[in-house]
């Protein structure tokens, strides 16, 4: 795909055909619903959704749907992933399968609770008052 980056994600996703825009809605519809406070946007030219920082990743593929969760979730859910092909951060869901709906919200959980777990970071300039 060599358009201009989409701005959003309905723009990402009209791109697609109807089966996977169908799939790119089921996901971010499971992952709104395991990290309701996250926000969604466009990183690296796919969607995505930031809580306390990037929470995950997830975009269409020729033949699959590529979930981004990072190292540590990818590690944590090796066993139940074990039946997909993987990464140090990152998993396919073949388009000839269904979703594992309950697992990647397991995985969204998990990722929710570690996010909120680091230490906040102090944004430059907050709590410092100068005047003029």
């Amino acid at each position: 795909m060599n358009e201009d980056a989409a701005k959003n994600f309905d723009e990402y996703a009209d791109r697609f055909p109807k089966n996977v825009q169908q799939r790119l809605r089921t996901m971010r519809q499971t992952i709104r619903k395991a990290a309701p406070k996250a926000t969604e946007t466009i990183s690296y030219r796919i969607p995505a959704f930031r809580l306390e920082g990037m929470l995950v990743w997830f975009g269409a593929h020729t033949s699959h749907i590529g979930f981004y969760p990072g190292a540590s979730a990818i590690a944590k859910f090796k066993k139940e992933l074990s039946a997909y092909k993987s990464a140090k951060g990152s998993v396919q869901f073949p388009f000839d399968e269904p979703l594992p709906l309950s697992l990647i919200t397991q995985i969204v959980k998990f990722r929710v609770e570690e996010q909120l777990a680091k230490p906040k970071r102090k944004q430059p300039g907050a709590g410092t008052r100068r005047s003029r």
